[in-house]
């Protein structure tokens, strides 16, 4: 490649040119620390060019993050909310507050393991106060806001019964957190 096709900028350019346009630039460095900080790039360029099947957060948590969270919430929620297991099962653990704090208690724990499956620990500035993930906030939040959405206007719960209508939005909130998190995690 000349200088003149090296100066314009490329349309399409992808991982591929600049691995390429490093290992040229390796050629022409003379001294031999550049050669090696050239080399080390390249090298670094070829790593991250693997594309994992989990775990891309670079970034915090934001509305394209919001926006996947609530897709996958309600590809996994809307099945829940049209099966009718699920308002029995709401009304069990109901009525037996263990199984309610430990159906609650899983079910939060797996959506964070989910999370952390993809790496979201390590994006520091996805955090509230420096200690708490919004990304895991956010997932919770929306997942509890789109199950009690759904379930009442679409008339699902009586609220008349507020125990019983909160562990049915319950179980539906898991099942959108878990698909929120699985939602988020996957590549674009």
């Amino acid at each position: 490649m000349d200088d003149h096709e090296r100066s314009r900028p490329r349309e399409s350019a992808d991982m591929r040119d600049v691995i390429e346009d490093l290992q040229d630039l390796e050629g022409m460095v003379d001294d031999e620390a550049e050669q090696q900080k050239v080399r080390e790039t390249r090298e670094a360029a070829e790593e991250a060019r693997v594309p994992r099947l989990v775990g891309r957060f670079r970034r915090g948590f934001g509305l394209r993050d919001a926006g996947e969270a609530v897709i996958g919430g309600f590809v996994f929620g809307v099945p829940m909310i049209v099966e009718g297991g699920t308002y029995d099962v709401g009304r069990y653990i109901a009525n037996h507050p263990p199984s309610l704090a430990v159906t609650i208690l899983f079910g939060g724990s797996l959506i964070l393991a989910i999370l952390y499956a993809g790496g979201f620990e390590r994006v520091r500035e996805d955090r509230l106060l420096g200690v708490v993930p919004l990304r895991l906030l956010g997932i919770l939040g929306i997942s509890v806001g789109l199950a009690v959405g759904l379930l009442t206007i679409w008339g699902q719960v009586d609220w008349s019964e507020p125990m019983v209508a909160g562990s049915q939005a319950a179980l539906v909130a898991i099942a959108m957190g878990v698909g929120g998190s699985v939602g988020d995690i996957l590549p674009e």
